[in-house]
């Protein structure tokens, strides 16, 4: 499916957009609940992400298809093997048979886990037999992808001794295991994050316990791009938000003021405010620890003429696609030029801006609602705007809502 975009002809006043809940805590919450079934979980992720984790989490045998999601994969390694009496045979799509997970593997095979891969070894797809763990010491390298680090974490309380895992080397993405340990607390699991050691008391049972999701913060950064992009005086609300997030792209907040977008919490919902400028005609910032923003911020950068250099960016290389590749290959043809390396980003600033430009999203729902907002500054073309259900299936419903002009082709 194809869209053609243009933005709207007016000032998005008072424009109020729901988003559902956390692709990332829900998923989180998803296996806690299979591990502890008391949880009752409200304003759950409506994502095609959520949707295959919670099909696959409620098998025990046969096989698991997760598709293009990432996490299910690596949630779903850690809990098939931690439960005794699996049989299961975890694949996904042909990009998902790319992206390595042999350094989970090898962390759980060291706890007592039993997996094969079927094809190519270090990646999916993977024979499981789940077999009761009883190793409580791992380490694994930390510099890769939290989602190894957090599916370890989750499975932990589970554990009969719970679990002690030392982190070797740069941590990535630092929010993401906290936010892991703070949904953990959440359901009553004590544990500790001290230097690289991070340790997970174990618990055997929970009782009757309700937790509601909060609405994702990477789905906002979008509508903090579309802000930044209006004139002075726009306003979008966004709902259901807290001040105390667990979720590390809430970052946007500070990110954004760079922009000229300020941010104000009123009761469960934020509001946009269109309030200046931008501060400088260059930004460098490191998204090590919020690098599913820098799809958004590059974007906005080229779109409001100033340049760029993001660092961070290493674990863009295994998402959906090279996330870095299509940056470069996409606003290329918008104008920009742009160098990428396997963790930075620069852009140079500039006022043009090509028109009419089909911008490929490569499998990647990221792409296409990253590059959206640039309908405020010219004529786009989204090819396979379709992807955006991976994470955010209303998205170009919500962009209608706002006044954006959408025409399929």
């Amino acid at each position: 499916m194809k869209l053609r975009l243009l933005g709207p002809s007016d000032k998005l006043l008072n424009a109020h957009i729901k988003i559902t809940g956390s692709k990332s805590e829900s998923n989180r919450l998803l296996l806690l609940k299979a591990l502890y079934p008391g949880i009752t979980i409200k304003n759950l992720s409506n994502s095609d992400d959520a949707a295959v984790m919670q099909r696959g989490i409620s098998l025990k045998e046969g096989k698991v298809d997760i598709h293009h999601a990432g996490t299910a994969m690596r949630f779903l390694t850690a809990f098939f093997a931690s439960r005794e009496g699996a049989n299961i045979i975890l694949t996904g799509s042909t990009r998902m048979q790319e992206r390595p997970i042999k350094i989970l593997v090898n962390a759980l095979k060291n706890l007592g886990a039993e997996i094969d891969y079927l094809e190519n070894e270090g990646f999916p797809p993977l024979r499981i037999k789940g077999r009761n763990l009883t190793e409580s010491k791992v380490s694994l390298p930390a510099d890769v992808s939290s989602q190894y680090i957090s599916a370890l974490l989750l499975v932990a309380p589970s554990l009969e001794k719970g679990l002690e895992l030392e982190l070797l080397g740069k941590i990535t993405s630092i929010p993401y295991i906290k936010m892991t340990l703070g949904l953990l607390k959440q359901i009553g699991v004590k544990s500790s994050f001290e230097a690289n050691v991070v340790r997970v008391l174990p618990k055997k049972s929970i009782g009757e316990l309700t937790l509601t999701v909060e609405s994702d913060w990477s789905s906002a950064s979008y509508f903090y791009s579309i802000a930044a992009l209006s004139e002075i005086g726009t306003k979008i609300s966004l709902s259901s938000y807290r001040w105390d997030s667990l979720q590390g792209d809430s970052i946007l907040i500070e990110i954004y003021k760079l922009f000229g977008v300020n941010t104000e919490f009123k009761e469960d919902s934020i509001v946009l405010h269109k309030a200046g400028p931008q501060e400088q005609d260059a930004i460098e910032y490191d998204l090590a620890n919020a690098p599913d923003l820098a799809q958004t911020i590059a974007v906005t950068c080229f779109g409001l003429g100033i340049g760029c250099l993001l660092t961070g960016l290493h674990t863009l290389k295994i998402k959906e696609t090279d996330r870095l590749v299509a940056l470069k290959n996409e606003l290329t043809k918008l104008g920009a030029k742009i160098v990428v390396t396997n963790s930075t980003l620069t852009l140079e600033s500039s006022n043009t801006i090509t028109s009419g430009a089909a911008i490929d999203t490569y499998n990647d729902h990221r792409m296409a609602m990253a590059f959206a907002p640039m309908a405020l500054k010219s004529a786009i073309v989204i090819n396979d705007a379709e992807v955006v259900s991976k994470s955010y299936p209303d998205f170009w419903k919500d962009l209608e809502q706002l006044g954006f002009k959408i025409k399929a082709l």
